[in-house]
């Protein structure tokens, strides 16, 4: 900015005080040193107080789960004649909910969870021997300091003669078989066609044993594999944290309940109705005790075989006896319209899951959602 010194009307506003009389200036001798240090205070100090007044910056991370306040998730009976609209709801919402009803006994659960922690008691030679790596079964120790876990197949299979494993392969097909009933009502009441329900090749479940210590950082845990639905049986009372499609969520599901996590593959299928969970549920704390304290985890994840694609599942019109005579009426009309495309946009590109798995797996999960480079922004 171009001005002149001797034109007194060239002068920067008072920004905060029309009226306020200016600076002092001493009553003794001129004192040019001074007079320059008087003017250079007053300056930084109107700086300080204009930056004071603009609006803070706001970063878009995901609320903390330590900030958070701890919640029941949504409550459903499969009893319940309601659960239609109550699922509806929790899933459309909020990606998690928590069953009751489930039909699974508190015996086997409880003889399942001893089981997985003898897995535990074994040397360091055994578990690498007992469950070998082959991605993304076997054992597997976080480089990061989160814990040891297992990953099984739905049969819990092991290289070991000695391991007897009885009760965790049937919780594991317990679980399966609930989460296959989950996906069927999901698809039923958000209108995906359930690619599940009449081939069985299209899944291919796995159980995931972890232990470790209340208060993981999940942020930068690895371990993330892409699911439909997840389900943990909650053997006692206990917090958790979850990556929401909302940020991080606090939540203490009831004693012997099944808690039931949206998955991301779920979303796609969906065509983003759905919200999701992005990986496991992370244990937080005990009901008294403290944040240091051991855990063991058992999640089922419902999941795809590793040569699958994965792509919205768009509806297809519903024919019933009261719509028949119009729906022949309209037939040469909705194949017409489908040959140029489904009326609902695609909200999702395909991608295949063995690639999109292999680089959740290895990745952080908590500044950028993965399924946002699939996103088709319109």
């Amino acid at each position: 900015m171009s001005s002149s010194a001797g034109k007194q009307h060239h002068r920067l506003p008072n920004l905060y005080n029309a009226t306020s009389a200016p600076p002092p200036t001493p009553s003794s001798q001129p004192n040019t040193h001074y007079h320059h240090a008087t003017s250079a205070a007053a300056a930084v100090d109107s700086l300080s107080r204009l930056l004071h007044r603009l609006p803070a910056p706001t970063l878009s991370l995901p609320t903390r789960s330590s900030s958070s306040p701890i919640t029941s998730p949504p409550l459903i009976s499969l009893a319940d004649p309601n659960t239609t609209d109550l699922l509806l709801s929790a899933s459309c919402q909020l990606g998690f909910f928590q069953l009751t009803d489930h039909g699974i006994p508190s015996h086997l659960a409880n003889s399942s969870e001893s089981e997985s922690l003898s897995l535990f008691d074994l040397t360091r030679d055994q578990k690498e021997s007992y469950f070998p790596k082959n991605w993304p079964l076997g054992f597997d120790d976080d480089e990061v300091g989160n814990g040891e876990s297992f990953w099984l197949d739905s049969a819990c299979s092991t290289e070991s003669t000695e391991l007897n494993l009885s009760s965790l392969p049937e919780l594991t097909h317990a679980l399966e078989k609930l989460g296959l009933e989950i996906v069927e009502m999901l698809s039923r009441i958000v209108g995906f066609e359930n690619p599940l329900k009449e081939d069985p090749t299209q899944i291919c479940s796995l159980m995931l044993v972890h232990e470790g210590s209340c208060g993981d950082k999940p942020a930068i845990s690895g371990g993330f594999y892409p699911y439909v639905v997840g389900l943990q049986y909650q053997f006692r009372s206990q917090k958790y944290s979850l990556l929401a499609d909302s940020g991080w969520v606090t939540v203490q599901p009831h004693v012997e309940s099944v808690m039931v996590t949206i998955g991301d593959i779920a979303q796609v299928w969906s065509n983003g109705k759905l919200k999701k969970v992005r990986g496991r549920p992370m244990a937080s704390s005990f009901t008294g005790k403290g944040n240091n304290s051991s855990f063991i985890s058992m999640t089922l994840l419902v999941t795809l075989p590793i040569e699958s694609t994965v792509s919205p599942l768009l509806p297809k019109p519903i024919v019933t006896e009261e719509n028949a005579k119009e729906s022949e009426v309209r037939e040469e009309e909705e194949e017409e319209e489908e040959n140029h495309g489904s009326k609902e946009e695609r909200m999702f590109s395909s991608f295949s899951f063995e690639d999109y798995a292999w680089r959740v797996y290895h990745e952080p999960l908590l500044f950028k959602d993965p399924l946002d480079k699939y996103r088709i922004i319109r």
